[in-house]
């Protein structure tokens, strides 16, 4: 099964199925980032500038223009991937497929997924509000199957926001098992079963997280055994997500995971 976190030194090769698949190695134990920065209420160019930059340990980067690919190519999303691609980042950029707590008919999240293909040469997919019970795990799989076809093996992120059912990690690279803010996270737990995966299999979602509390964040997320976080102190105001701009602390998170500062 492919994985997300690229090594340092992976070399971004041509476009098409042999760039996808560099896109999607993942060495065990390195902390990242996993951006789902979804700029509202227009993109925001500068978003993609800072992920490119030299020393960001991206993981991964969410490419969303309305919940989707939306109806016609939009060529400052488009650009801004091409943004970072052109630097030389090997992580991949995942179109964002909303699931709808798995009501999404599967004939809709095909097309959705050929458009981010057609329209942006997206290497993987995120897969939004992933269900998490047994009961839609086999077409979770379906769609799971369908989606690696589509992008010759790209790189899949669930995002539950709790723990699954534990055989939902059998259908994507990395699970999204904590998506909220920081009180909640403060006295999260994870679930026993994840202590049988390695880090790069989870990631964390949190807002609202002080810059005084990003220590501790840090740690709490290498406790629980996740490899890739991403925390913000953005909160959700007036229908604006928290992941619509980089946290205000971003040169800081950057330096203390990544090689160094992001000028």
């Amino acid at each position: 099964m492919p994985h997300l976190i690229p090594p340092a030194a992976d070399l971004r090769p041509a476009a098409g199925v042999a760039a996808r698949a560099a896109r999607a190695v993942t060495p065990a134990g390195a902390l990242g980032l996993g951006a789902p920065v979804r700029p509202r209420p227009g993109p925001d160019p500068g978003v993609w500038e800072a992920l490119a930059r030299p020393g960001v340990p991206l993981h991964w980067a969410v490419l969303d223009v309305r919940r989707g690919p939306g109806d016609r190519p939009d060529p400052v999303r488009r650009a801004g991937a091409a943004r970072l691609r052109a630097a030389g980042s090997p992580a991949p950029v995942l179109g964002l497929l909303e699931l709808c707590g798995g009501s999404r008919p599967f004939g809709e999240l095909v097309a959705d997924a050929r458009r981010f293909l057609d329209w942006y040469d997206v290497d993987g997919f995120y897969l939004a509000h992933c269900p998490s019970d047994p009961g839609r795990l086999a077409a979770t799989s379906r769609i799971a199957r369908t989606l690696r076809a589509l992008s010759d093996g790209g790189p899949l992120v669930l995002e539950h926001g709790t723990h699954p059912d534990p055989r939902y990690a059998e259908c994507a690279d990395q699970l999204v098992t904590f998506s909220g803010g920081w009180p909640d996270y403060r006295w999260s737990q994870a679930a026993p079963w994840t202590a049988g995966h390695p880090p790069e299999r989870f990631c964390h979602l949190v807002h609202g997280v002080p810059g005084t509390h990003l220590d501790e964040a840090l740690r709490i997320a290498r406790w629980q055994g996740a490899g890739t976080v991403w925390f913000t102190d953005r909160t959700p105001c007036g229908g604006t997500a928290p992941w619509s701009a980089l946290p205000g602390y971003w040169d800081d998170i950057v330096s203390r995971i990544g090689p160094g500062v992001s000028e």
